[in-house]
């Protein structure tokens, strides 16, 4: 039988990822009975035998002897004198079985089934990548980084499936380069123009908690429960917690004996503020821990508008705000409430050191202000925009910035 590529293509097919040799073979036959049906209107009586260790092909067609003049269909019928010249022993009644050869149907239509078989079995490959990916959103998946385009990086799995990460999807301080390893959580699967497209993504809730479930055994076993994630990718993160079991301690758990567990998870997100607080149902303790490190005097809660007014001294509004706003903008995601901060009455007058300033203001302008006296906002506030021009090496318009910062804390 000549194999005409066939034999190789199989070769091919084996090597296919994600699908199982059964399901191959059931291409195969299904291809080659569609050739018999078009040579010989039928395939009814024929079988069709796919040797699965090594692909060799096997056709039998089976027609019933009839006598001369009464075969009504050529396809399922032969008549006697035609079969004597085949198989002298044949009689009327008799099934007659022959082999197809490959040679019968020509080298067009086996050049044509050869590439039926390639487009079915990519199509059943992109079908099988689809379904497998589908179930496995919001897992976290290890590829190497093989093309780092402008909007998006291409990210390959250990099958070399391609995984897309648009830049969208990346920290802010997220640098790759082709061979670099990278891990994701799967967030997103589509099928576009009939391929599967496998969106991952790093700035995901999700992602981070993974990665808590893979170094925290507590959270992997169900003993610690997260309940509520919130981040500002690359900046800070908050994460709530709660334990079913009294002798464990969430937060000590997560964050490990000297910060051991966390501080990979820190790393992995390009050193993230990772707030790891303890979950409660008591809204004014929670918004408290939420805004965590700032140390909260008294909270007034509005649940009708979900607002909360929060009262703090003068040196831990700018510690409740955060660099960039970050941690009040995310303590207000995590608790669900609106929280505006305020100095707490009665100490408007008080000065604040400057280092409280330093989420705001770079440190080496505060040393500049510092080693001309300037240790306090109202020391700084007290002298003019031209004499701290001629004072430091500051520029006028960085001086009028540090000026307003200090000036909100006192409004």
């Amino acid at each position: 039988m000549s194999n005409i590529n066939l034999i190789d293509s199989f070769q091919e097919f084996k090597e296919f990822k994600n699908i199982d040799r059964p399901t191959v073979i059931s291409v195969l036959e299904e291809v080659f009975r569609s050739m018999l049906r078009k040579k010989y209107g039928t395939d009814e009586n024929c079988d069709v035998i796919v040797n699965p260790d090594n692909g060799d092909l096997e056709i039998w067609r089976t027609r019933k002897v009839m006598e001369d003049g009464f075969s009504e269909d050529d396809d399922l019928e032969i008549e006697l004198a035609e079969v004597k010249q085949l198989d002298p022993d044949m009689e009327v009644g008799d099934d007659y079985i022959e082999q197809i050869t490959l040679e019968s149907f020509g080298r067009r239509a086996i050049l044509a089934a050869r590439q039926t078989l390639v487009s079915k079995v990519l199509e059943l490959e992109k079908d099988e990548i689809f379904k497998k990916y589908k179930d496995r959103v919001g897992e976290i998946v290890t590829g190497e980084v093989y093309q780092v385009w402008k909007k998006e990086t291409l990210v390959l799995d250990d099958e070399g499936n391609e995984l897309m990460m648009p830049k969208t999807e990346q920290i802010p301080a997220d640098y790759f380069k082709k061979g670099d390893s990278v891990r994701a959580v799967i967030s997103k699967v589509d099928m576009v123009n009939a391929t599967p497209k496998i969106i991952i993504s790093r700035i995901a809730p999700e992602f981070l908690q993974r990665l808590f479930e893979i170094e925290v055994p507590e959270i992997f076993d169900g003993l610690i429960t997260i309940k509520k994630i919130v981040r500002e990718p690359g900046e800070r993160a908050k994460v709530a917690v709660e334990s079913y079991d009294d002798r464990i301690d969430p937060v000590g758990a997560c964050v490990g004996m000297k910060g051991s567990r966390i501080h990979g998870i820190v790393r992995e997100l390009k050193n993230e503020n990772i707030d790891v607080i303890n979950f409660t149902n008591n809204i004014s303790l929670y918004i408290q821990r939420a805004l965590s490190p700032a140390k909260i005097t008294s909270i007034k809660l509005d649940d009708a508008t979900k607002h909360a007014s929060v009262y703090l001294k003068p040196d831990q509004v700018s510690l409740a705000i955060g660099r960039g706003g970050h941690n009040i903008k995310l303590a207000g995601k995590l608790t669900g409430y609106e929280i505006d901060v305020y100095r707490e009455a009665g100490e408007e007058d008080e000065d604040v050191d400057i280092e409280e300033f330093s989420d705001e203001i770079d440190s080496w302008i505060i040393d500049e202000l510092k080693a001309i006296g300037c240790d306090t906002a109202k020391s700084v506030l007290a002298l003019s925009v031209d004499e701290l021009v001629k004072r430091t090496d500051l520029e006028e318009e960085t001086i009028k910035e540090v000026i307003s910062i200090l000036q909100s804390e006192f409004e």
